[in-house]
């Protein structure tokens, strides 16, 4: 269906194409002579988010700063999610509560302005003053600076906290320059914003970008396309020179084919549910363990997503020093969950296809929201294979699901986030599994767990940590409160001439100085 829809959309395009140079004009507006242009359209996060812009201090807005090259923190993540120095040279804790930072000397921001510690305290200072996360990540009592040093000082120990500053809210700007009426601001980036509304922005190179690899594309578009089959006709047509957030059925279309290239990783986005514990029915861990078992990651990955995914066993992939391959947890298995069910009393006393107990069938209320594409996708294969062992599920995929959970009447939420976003995987748990989590949708709770994240924060030897956070992750999968199904693969599709457009674990850095074409 998805494939017919293209072609036709395909044939409408081209009719118009024809009626357009029939008219004297093209559908790609040409640039002058010599300069270089490059045209992005993205679902993902940033230029679709109303009047938050390119302002790092606005909710997830810092995304599009970094991502679109016009903002850099003070460290950025390597490709295995390590924090190295970008804006900074060096680091170094004096004591649990202290560090000293480094800047590099020859960086000047868009607006003409040097960087030195004053601007990056005027601006992290502005950040903890109107931010709704950076308060709570960083723990930031205060912060001094002196030439090119800058100290920050922590209200207690914050191991992770050069982790944060990779955080795109962390993203430098000149707040002497001021953050416009469109959310515009003046980084250190490579590239510079001329004009910024909620469906495109438009970028310039910056020709004082500090960075040995400078800039070399005159002017850059990022359009925000909700509509993927949209997206797919405008990259076939040229109108497009290379995307992030293609629909699944539409990747095969530029897959080995010379006239595109696919740049492609696993991410810590990762699709995953909450047992809702206030739920009698999902009180019952014999209810629990049958839904881990019954529902088929490898399935959902290979088939419904065509293979753009990873399964997940945990919340974070294989490729993080922390993730996957540290733990174990419950592969599909339809013909041990009836068993489990069976003995806990569940069985299909009617022949009706359900199993039941007390006269009442097993019904699971699936609750999840559509924002994210796979996540319905999801709740079908859930839907199918939670059939087949007897439990029935009603799916509800509603945008308003905020409202849902706080009216309780769901046993299952499948949701979407990136559960390591500062590359340390105390995020995750923090906002999602303790009794003070704010997304702790499930009303999760394990002694053990809390005690151990308390071990966490405070440890800064990163072997640690990483021990630590096994056996935390394992108590979610032993305690089946929790079921990660699956990673999201990040692939950004690009005409054959873009060069240096390349996915990253972190999925922050898309347009950099690498871009050419």
């Amino acid at each position: 269906m998805q494939k017919k829809k293209i072609l036709a959309g395909l044939s409408a395009l081209a009719l118009m194409a024809i009626l357009a140079v029939g008219c004297g004009s093209s559908a790609k507006q040409a640039s002058p002579a010599g300069e270089k242009k490059f045209v992005y359209g993205t679902t993902g996060y940033g230029v679709d988010m109303g009047d938050e812009g390119l302002n790092p201090h606005k909710s997830y807005s810092g995304w599009s700063c970094v991502r679109y090259g016009v903002g850099e923190t003070l460290f950025k993540f390597s490709d295995t999610m390590e924090p190295v120095p970008w804006l900074a040279t060096a680091y170094k804790f004096t004591n649990p509560n202290t560090v000293v930072i480094t800047l590099r000397d020859n960086v000047t921001f868009s607006s003409g302005r040097k960087l030195d510690g004053a601007a990056v305290k005027e601006c992290l200072e502005h950040l903890l003053k109107v931010h709704d996360r950076a308060p709570l990540d960083t723990k930031i009592d205060k912060i001094t600076a002196q030439g090119q040093t800058v100290t920050i000082h922590t209200k207690e120990p914050t191991p992770a906290l050069i982790n944060y500053l990779c955080d795109p809210y962390g993203a430098i700007i000149d707040m002497q320059a001021g953050i416009k009426a469109d959310s515009n601001v003046a980084g250190t980036g490579p590239y510079i914003a001329s004009a910024v509304s909620d469906t495109e922005i438009t970028l310039h190179k910056n020709p004082n970008y500090w960075g040995k690899i400078k800039p070399k594309i005159d002017t850059i578009v990022v359009k925000a396309m909700t509509n993927g089959d949209t997206m797919t006709m405008a990259l076939q047509s040229g109108e497009l020179d290379a995307t992030y957030g293609l629909p699944y059925a539409s990747y095969k279309l530029f897959e080995n084919k010379k006239e595109y290239n696919i740049s492609s990783i696993a991410t810590s986005r990762t699709f995953f549910a909450q047992m809702n514990y206030h739920s009698s029915l999902m009180q019952d861990k014999a209810v629990r363990e049958a839904i881990a078992l019954g529902i088929n990651k490898e399935a959902f990955v290979k088939v419904l997503l065509n293979g753009h995914g990873t399964p997940a066993v945990g919340p974070f992939p294989d490729s993080f020093k922390f993730g996957g391959k540290m733990v174990h947890g419950l592969q599909y298995n339809p013909a041990e969950a009836k068993k489990i069910l069976a003995a806990a009393g569940w069985q299909d006393t009617n022949g009706d296809g359900y199993v039941d107990k007390n006269g009442e069938n097993l019904t699971i209320r699936w609750l999840t929201y559509p924002g994210r594409m796979e996540l319905p996708i999801l709740a079908e294969a859930a839907q199918a294979t939670l059939k087949d062992i007897g439990i029935k599920v009603e799916v509800n995929s509603n945008a308003n699901h905020l409202k849902e959970i706080k009216k309780g009447t769901f046993d299952v939420y499948a949701s979407a986030m990136v559960t390591a976003p500062t590359g340390d995987p105390e995020y995750f748990f923090t906002t999602c599994c303790l009794a003070a989590s704010a997304k702790n949708r499930g009303f999760y709770h394990n002694d053990n767990l809390e005690k151990l994240a308390q071990e966490l924060h405070i440890t800064f030897d990163r072997d640690k940590r990483g021990q630590l956070v096994a056996q935390m992750q394992q108590i979610l999968l032993d305690d089946r409160g929790y079921l990660f199904a699956s990673h999201l693969q990040m692939s950004l599709v690009a005409k054959s001439k873009v060069k240096g457009l390349v996915a990253h674990p972190c999925d922050y850095y898309e347009i950099t100085s690498d871009l050419d074409v």
